[in-house]
């Protein structure tokens, strides 16, 4: 893997992938009143909302692991060098 910086924040795909989960998991989308369907004793409306917020954790992990690699870290590692650390 090479040494480069990479700052997440700038990636237009990263910000549009987190809107459309967070879309997701808020159940605007589900008609009003009426009969709701029940699984396992929790509304369905639920557990789309629980499925959504655990793909929002990996989601993120994944983030973190892959697409964060900024400058603080290679300091970071500069200093411990130095130090002996």
């Amino acid at each position: 893997m090479k040494n480069q910086t990479k700052e997440p924040i700038q990636k237009k795909w990263i910000w549009i992938g987190m809107f459309l989960i967070m879309l997701a998991i808020v159940p605007w989308y589900y008609p009003r009143g009426g009969e709701v369907a029940i699984i396992l004793g929790f509304p369905y409306w639920a557990l789309i909302s629980l499925f959504f917020s655990l793909v929002l954790c990996g989601y993120l992990s994944w983030l973190c692991i892959s697409q964060w690699h900024i400058v603080e870290d290679l300091e970071e590692n500069e200093n411990r060098n130095k130090t002996g650390r």
